[in-house]
């Protein structure tokens, strides 16, 4: 791997040569949001490096990232509860903390800047918060969010860039297609349906379909394999299969099932982060954020986006075709995402698999 900070990260110091204190770096939410703050942790250990770095996260994530050499120790989290993290501290350092660095790569404060400032800490890493009583960078809303935190930390002096999203893949890349169709909210998840007319495609043309999905998406998962089957069992010559683990794979499971995969389909959620990070081909479908803001920051040859945020924004008095922003949270599906269509997805996944190599 390369040394430099616009290459491949380098390979991650040892604790054995870190005993100058601790770095406590908050970002206690998903999984994409934890994939898409990697080159910043990066650009940390560069900052520090004589500092070991816990990470205030969700335990299942932060452990992943542990497990990676990313951090140390993981203090779990989530939203903004205050933070119990003296315990950890003590375990990977085998000392009382005294005199931490907070890093905020949450959001832009005030909430999130309280509870760092609660760890009474000797620095803190933030963007500007008159609220917080925090100097810092300014918040740019419509920054990238791998550009946002990569440039609050290298304001810090540890360089970072997008290139640091790189993930060694665990093996060589397989057969398998991965089709994943849940997401956090309603506003984000293309229909059922659609992700089962895709699947059936795929299988038809000979590819093996993984389709996943979170311990909640078990009933989702079952659906799209079904409807995908039984439509599959009338097509003639169809050589491949559809496969449900929904619900069955933990973290490190679901990172080697992309890492692995010849092609991934999926929203804009975790699982299109895990494939830009291992560099999977992927077909990722946008709605109602704007790909300019979550979309894949690296390799732009390997992924397809789909984004039609300028007809929704169109269909709206006054709407702006290249502002339009939905709510990630709400509960409908999205008017950008519903514009996606079946054959568009299907087009775009035969023509990466054209080109995919079965195997790396």
């Amino acid at each position: 791997m390369t040394t430099d900070a616009t290459g491949l990260a380098p390979d991650l110091p040892g604790l054995g040569g870190q005993d100058a204190g601790t770095v406590l770096v908050l970002r206690a939410l998903g999984l994409g949001d934890a994939l898409t703050a990697v080159p910043a942790l990066r650009g940390v250990r560069r900052a520090w490096p004589g500092r070991r770095v816990l990470l205030a996260a969700p335990e299942e994530v932060g452990g992943w990232l542990r497990d990676l050499g990313l951090v140390d120790g993981v203090v779990p989290a989530q939203g903004l509860a205050p933070l119990a993290w003296v315990e950890e501290s003590e375990a990977v350092s085998g000392a009382p903390p005294s005199g931490h660095v907070a890093v905020n790569l949450h959001g832009s404060g005030p909430q999130s800047h309280r509870v760092l400032l609660d760890t009474a800490p000797e620095h803190v890493v933030a963007f500007a918060s008159r609220e917080a009583g925090v100097a810092g960078p300014g918040w740019d809303p419509d920054e990238h969010e791998v550009d946002r935190w990569c440039r609050l930390v290298t304001a810090a002096g540890g360089a970072c860039s997008r290139e640091d999203l790189r993930l060694d893949p665990p093996a060589s890349r397989g057969r398998h297609v991965v089709v994943h169709p849940g997401a956090a909210s309603g506003s984000r998840r293309w229909p059922a349906d659609r992700f089962a007319a895709v699947a059936r495609d795929l299988a038809v043309a000979g590819h093996d379909v993984v389709v996943t999905g979170g311990p909640d998406e078990r009933d989702l998962g079952a659906r799209v394999v079904a409807d995908a089957t039984a439509s599959l069992a009338e097509a003639t010559g169809a050589t491949g299969a559809v496969t449900d683990t929904a619900g069955t794979l933990d973290l490190p499971a679901l990172a080697d099932v992309v890492a692995t995969a010849r092609l991934v389909v999926c929203g804009d959620t975790g699982v299109a982060h895990l494939a830009t990070g291992f560099g999977t081909p992927s077909v990722v479908l946008f709605g109602p954020t704007p790909p300019s803001a979550w979309g894949p920051a690296i390799d732009p040859e390997r992924h397809v986006v789909l984004w039609h945020g300028g007809d929704a924004a169109s269909a709206r008095p006054g709407g702006q075709p290249d502002g339009y922003r939905g709510d990630p949270h709400a509960a409908a599906l999205d008017p950008a995402l519903d514009r996606v269509t079946v054959d568009e997805v299907v087009a775009a996944a035969r023509a990466l698999l054209a080109v995919a190599p079965r195997r790396a």
